[in-house]
Formats: C-alpha cells, sequence, structure tokens
C-alpha cells in the first residue's frame, strides 16, 4: 500500500505551547498579543486573534496572569521543571525528574516533538477530571540521539523510513534529493534534520545503507547503528595502532618489578584472544602465599591526547555481540601487545598480595611489572583440576582436543588458590554480599554465524576463583587511594529501591517465596536465600531477571558510596583495561599517586566516569538485541514444535511465555488465546477466562508454538496451545 505523504500546516492551530514557550523563557517580562505574533512570526489576522484566544485560555488556566490590558506574564510557580522524557511503547509517556517524587505521565498531545530521553523543560498541572498530574513539553532542551535505524519506503516524490524502536512514535519524512544510494525496502541509518512546527514527522536525510532486512550482517549492524557504536576502526587510527613499539625493551625492563621468574598462567573462557588478567602463586618462607594479580599495562601504549586515546575514550568498552565482539581498543593491542599469552613476555600493572591460609590480606603492593606466561587455562581445564584434584585434563575439556598432565607446581597453585577464593567468597557474602550468579543464554553457531544449537553457561568453582582474585584486587586498589582522599575513578552501587523490593516480594509470593525486608543485611540474606531456593527451578531464570531488576545499576564515579552488591566500601575496576576505559583510568591515577603525584581535578574525571556509564549501557543493550535475533532466528527453523514455556510476563493485551528449554521469549496475544474469553485482572497480575474462570498467572507453565518470528523487530509471537494441567 503506497503511504501517502502527511499533510503540514493547515488543521493545527493551537499556539498555547509557542506562547507558554515565549513566556516561560523570561518569566519576568510582559508580552503582548502583537510581540508574540512578530516572535512566532505571524502576520495574518486569523492567526493573530488564535493568539489572543489562546492568551485568554491560559489566563483562564491560571498559567499566565494579565499584568496590564492586554500586556501577559508567565505565572512563575514551581510548576516547571526540567529532566528527562521516558516514552513508553504506546505513544505516550512520563517526565522523570529528580525534584519530583512521582514521574508524571505526558499525553501524546503534550509531547511537542520531544522523543524518548530527551532533556526537556515541562510545565505539570492537575487535569480537573482525574487527580493524576500531567506535563507539557514545553521546550527540548536536548536530543538524546537525532541518528535513527529503520526500513525505508520510497514513493515517487518522497520517502519515509519507519524505525523498529517501539519508543519511536513517529516516522521519519525523507525528501526525493536526500535518499542517497538506498532502495526501497533497504535498512537505513538516518539522520534527523529538522521538524518544523506543523509537521507530523520530522525531516531527515539516509546517512547510511546498512544492507536488506534480515540478512545476518545488516542486522548485525542495525543493532550497533541504533546504539551509534562503531564497527570499525578509522583507518589514521589502525595506522597510528600499528605503529606503536610493542617489543620488550631492557630499558623499559629496568624501570619495573621484574616478575618473570614467578610462576604466572592465565584462566579465561576457551574462546577469548584478549587475556588481560594473569594470576602468579608462591609459597614464601613464613609459609603465607604471595599472589599477584597481573593486568594488561595498557597505559603503557594508550598516551593521552594521541587519535588512539579519544577513540578508546569515545568507545569506553568493547561491545560483546553474539558471533563478534567490537574491540575498545584496535587488535594490534588487543589481541597482541596488552594480551598476556602464554609463553610471552609482557609488561604488566599488577596488585601483589601476601595472604596466610585464612585468607587475610597481609601485605599489599601495586606498582608496574614485567610478567611471563607459563600457562594458558581455560575454565573448563582449570574446573577439571579442581574437581578431580589431578593433573590430568582430559580431551573433552582440553583446549587442544587432546588429553595431557599439566605441570605438578600450576595443578598445586590452582587447588591453593581455589582453597583461598573459597575462604573470600565466604567472607562477602557473610558481610552481606548477593550472588547473581544469572544463566547466561549462549549459542552454536555454524560458519554462516547462524544459531544450530542453545546453550546456558553458568558459573563453576574455576569462575569463581578469578572472580574473587580479580575482586581482591579492584577493591584493594580503590581502599589504597579512597583512604588516602584523593580523587579516583569508583565502581558503586547503590541500595535497591524499596518499592521496587516491595513489588518483587508481591511478585515471587506467587511462586511460594518471600523476602525479609527489615534491613540491609536482611535484604541481602533473604535475596542470597531467593538464589539458592530458585536454583534449578523452573522460575529460575524469571525470578533472577526480576531481582536483578530491583537492583539499582552499578555506575562509575568519583563520589564514592562503596558498592552494595559486593557489600565493599570501596571498589573500582582496575582489571580489565584492554576491555573497559575506567580501568585505563584507574591505572593512569594510581600510577601518578604512586609517583607522588597531587589530587587530579574531580570534576574532568566525574565527566569521564558518566561518559563510561553511558557507553556501558550502550553496549549492554546492543549485546540485550544480538541475543534476541539470534534466539527469533533460531525459533524461525522451529516453527512446527511444540514448546513448554512458563509464563514471564502478564498485561492487558496478552502474556508473555519464556521457553524453558531454550530462554527465548515470546507474546501470546490476549484476543488469540481461544479457550475462553479473557481479561486482565491487574491484582492478581493474571489474565481470567469469563466463562471457565481459568486463570493464567504469572509462572504457570504453558504450551506454545511458534506463529511468527520476525527478525527485523526481533520479536516472537507465539500460539498459546494449553495449559500444563
Amino acid at each position: 500500500m503506497n503511504k501517502k505523504p502527511k499533510k503540514f500546516g493547515k488543521k493545527s492551530k493551537d499556539f498555547t505551547a509557542q506562547i507558554f514557550k515565549i513566556l516561560s523563557k523570561d518569566p519576568a517580562k510582559s508580552y503582548n498579543y502583537k510581540q508574540i505574533a512578530g516572535l512566532l512570526e505571524l502576520k495574518d489576522t486569523k492567526s493573530r486573534n488564535e493568539i489572543i484566544r489562546d492568551l485568554k485560555l491560559l489566563k483562564a488556566q491560571d498559567k499566565i496572569h494579565e499584568t496590564e490590558i492586554g500586556k501577559y506574564q508567565v505565572i512563575s510557580k514551581s510548576e516547571y521543571y526540567e529532566g528527562y522524557l521516558d516514552m513508553n511503547s504506546r505513544k505516550s509517556g512520563y517526565f522523570v525528574c529528580d525534584e519530583l517524587e512521582d514521574d508524571v505521565y505526558v499525553p501524546k498531545q503534550n509531547l511537542n516533538h520531544a522523543l524518548d530521553k530527551d532533556k526537556v523543560r515541562v510545565y505539570v498541572y492537575n487535569r480537573r477530571s482525574s487527580r493524576k498530574p500531567e506535563a507539557e513539553v514545553l521546550e527540548i532542551l536536548e536530543r538524546a540521539k537525532t541518528e535513527f535505524v529503520g526500513v525505508i519506503d520510497i514513493q515517487k516524490n518522497f520517502a519515509f523510513v519507519t524505525t523498529t524502536n517501539a519508543k519511536m512514535y513517529t516516522d521519519i519524512f525523507i525528501p526525493k534529493n536526500k535518499l542517497g544510494d538506498a532502495q526501497n525496502g533497504d535498512v537505513v541509518l538516518v539522520t534527523m534534520e529538522d521538524w518544523p512546527k506543523k509537521a507530523d514527522s520530522p525531516f531527515g536525510k539516509v546517512i547510511k545503507v546498512l544492507g536488506k532486512p534480515g540478512e545476518h550482517n545488516t542486522e548485525i549492524h542495525a543493532i550497533l547503528a541504533e546504539y551509534g557504536l562503531p564497527y570499525d576502526f578509522p583507518i589514521e587510527v589502525e595506522t597510528y595502532a600499528n605503529k606503536i613499539d610493542t617489543s620488550i625493551t631492557a630499558e623499559e625492563i629496568a624501570k619495573r618489578r621484574d616478575m618473570r621468574d614467578v610462576l604466572t598462567f592465565t584462566i579465561d573462557p576457551k574462546d577469548a584472544k584478549d587475556f588481560d588478567d594473569a594470576l602468579s602463586f608462591q609459597v614464601l618462607e613464613n609459609g603465607n602465599y604471595e599472589i599477584g594479580i597481573h593486568i594488561a599495562d595498557v597505559s603503557h601504549y594508550l598516551q593521552e591526547g594521541t587519535i588512539l586515546d579519544d577513540e578508546a575514550y569515545s568507545r569506553a568498552t568493547s561491545v560483546y555481540l553474539v558471533d563478534r565482539v567490537v574491540p575498545m581498543l584496535p587488535e594490534v593491542l588487543s589481541n597482541f601487545a596488552c594480551s598476556l599469552r602464554p609463553h610471552e613476555e609482557k609488561y604488566t600493572f599488577s596488585a601483589v598480595f601476601q595472604l596466610n591460609k585464612k585468607a587475610e590480606v597481609l601485605d599489599s603492593w601495586f606498582g608496574r611489572t614485567v610478567t611471563y606466561s607459563d600457562q594458558r587455562f581455560a575454565y573448563e581445564e582449570a574446573q577439571s583440576i579442581i574437581e578431580s584434584k589431578s593433573d590430568t585434563i582430559p580431551s573433552e575439556v582440553s583446549l587442544t582436543g587432546a588429553a595431557y598432565k599439566a605441570p605438578q607446581a600450576i595443578v598445586e597453585a590452582t587447588l591453593k588458590l581455589d582453597e583461598l577464593a573459597k575462604i573470600l567468597r565466604r567472607k562477602r557474602m557473610a558481610s552481606g554480599a548477593i550472588s547473581f550468579d544469572k544463566v547466561e543464554v549462549k549459542f552454536n553457531l555454524n560458519e554462516a554465524a547462524e544459531p544450530i544449537g542453545v546453550y546456558f553457561k553458568q558459573s563453576k568453582d574455576a569462575n569463581h576463583l578469578i572472580e574473587e582474585f580479580m575482586l581482591l584486587a579492584n577493591r584493594k586498589v580503590a581502599e589504597f587511594i579512597g583512604k588516602q582522599k584523593k580523587t579516583f575513578v569508583y565502581r558503586i552501587h547503590d541500595e535497591p529501591n524499596e518499592d521496587k523490593l516491595f513489588n518483587l516480594q508481591a511478585l515471587i509470593s506467587k511462586f511460594g517465596y518471600k523476602l525479609d525486608l527489615r534491613n540491609k543485611k536482611d535484604i541481602s540474606k533473604s535475596l542470597n536465600q531467593l538464589m539458592q531456593d530458585v536454583n534449578g527451578k523452573k522460575e529460575q531464570n524469571l525470578v533472577d531477571t526480576l531481582a536483578i531488576r530491583t537492583m539499582s545499576k552499578a555506575v562509575y564515579s568519583t563520589e564514592n558510596i562503596g558498592h552494595y552488591g559486593l557489600a565493599f566500601d570501596y571498589y573500582s575496576h582496575f582489571t580489565s583495561p584492554i576491555r573497559r576505559y575506567p580501568d585505563v583510568m584507574a591505572h593512569r591515577l594510581l600510577q601518578h599517586y604512586i609517583d607522588g603525584g597531587k589530587s587530579a581535578n574531580e570534576e574532568d574525571f566525574e565527566v569521564k566516569c558518566r561518559h563510561s556509564s553511558d557507553m556501558e549501557h550502550l553496549a549492554a543493550q546492543a549485546e540485550r538485541d544480538s541475543i534476541k535475533y539470534m534466539q527469533v532466528k533460531y525459533m524461525q527453523d522451529h516453527k512446527d514444535e511444540e514448546f513448554l514455556g512458563v509464563i514471564s510476563g502478564v498485561t492487558e493485551w496478552g502474556i508473555y511465555v519464556e521457553i524453558i528449554e531454550n530462554k527465548c521469549e515470546g507474546m501470546c496475544r490476549i484476543r488469540e488465546i481461544k479457550d475462553d474469553y479473557y481479561t486482565f485482572d491487574d491484582k492478581q497480575y493474571a489474565l481470567v477466562g469469563e466463562v471457565t474462570k481459568n486463570i493464567l498467572q504469572l509462572g504457570d507453565e504453558v504450551y506454545v508454538k511458534v506463529k511468527n518470528a520476525d527478525l527485523v523487530k526481533k520479536q516472537l509471537d507465539f500460539n498459546y496451545l494449553r495449559k500444563n494441567e
């Protein structure tokens, strides 16, 4: 069906928002209708009369007052706020602002061209028909984004781009001369250039053609483009990186602590290409253990003020999609110079601790080192040593595919490190740390990067071993600087929101679980108990997800408030500088202070922390989208199968069902559930059948079949078959 161009101009003659905006910009000044018409560039009598009408209407609503005959001024009350717009998928949104306790509803007609996450200035008022306040956008202070991904529909003299983002309530109008090389039906990246006051849609321009919808590379590039994430390096950055001297020199070694003779090894995922951390282990004469956490010395190569550093800061993080990694640093650094590969000498930045048998830290040392990795282990190989207490690595977990014997010294070191890590973990849990071992969905991909199988990754002892020593290094580095009261990059995590905890309590009670919300320690304890209780149950993934949503988001900041989830007073990110820019900043600051430097400028680093947190959030969204895409792609090939799932969400328009065997989630629409006429009961959080009184509620097991798998929208629709009685 051809889409007709939208008409602009004739219909809308409501000037209240523009008048309000003019008066609000200078609340101390009074304006008459002629001045307002002049500012709005309106000269016709009809428009002027409508301005007079709208001024009287605003006065009747007590939003403005008449200072003298015909002159108007805004009533300066506290109803004007600045904040952010949070759109929903129903073409309306909520205004979010720290000054207001509750988010304020913004109906579609009050958006005035504001889009999701835009920084806006609003007027908050109470509707007569309802007690709940509403807001009207007066001014867009800052656009959250101006580039969008969508499918182009080309007509004779113009085109429209429809985005797949449910929160984007308008399509984008593209004039004929701004189509670029786009063909009808292409997935394109467009930039929004203008949005005339009376136009229904913003005007844009095609800046990149990403390909045909549904094609694998098109969709992966579309995910990255949607969040403004790059997928290759500018040629000048690659060239600069390739010219860096990555050789190990005697001159540089002389400036460092030489730890090449100390037993050192890495434990990483079997498909890892960048190894940014290694552990060293030796028994001291006094019977204690010296454990070194050695981190790739990225800041040695990544010099401030270079185009390489600017690019790394801009990216702030590597992005891990299902079938590829978009690295923060070019390959010459991430996979070679900075990667602690086996049997190679490397420059490292180390935290070296002396621990006793109770895993108490007796001594700490921080500084630049040179190390040599004696062995590379996959998690599965280290796990085999821990479980069997043997040096034989069986062929099924071996990196080479052949059984072999691990060196005895490394076997003993691994077993002792595991023992100490378990003590550290127990202490952490006893202090109120929360353990979210959420099941990770992974895919087996064929050569064309298509999903041919789904499996779940769970952390075992070998993962916990590495985790505990990385946590120790991050905590002790942050504590070392934090106690000096100097500017530093902290990883902070606030306490959970009380309302969210009460909501969680209400939802999990449907499965027979409960939380103890009396105090901070009891909350942590009962959340951990909940995680244990749901382990292996059908509702595990659902409850894990709901529990994680109650948590605040961990972010980077120069203001240390501690880390609630880990139960640490001081915490930082120090152990992954190949893939996270905050770790690079932590290395630079630590070296600066070791060298006797003054406290760095807090404001400068706070800006960098905010940027790093924002980029981390975007990367996480892209990663989630790539998983969703792969799940939809996987389910396309399983359309004729029946699946058992758990109801993971209930809304007035239907139920969301998560398939137990592969964690793919889709929607069964309420009107398509045929065994009864269902209505939504918000008190029970359930759908109730009018005739049978059958209840479909959160956690119920149901059988479903794939109805539609939309790769472009990354959306699954299911046909509801029956309840599992």
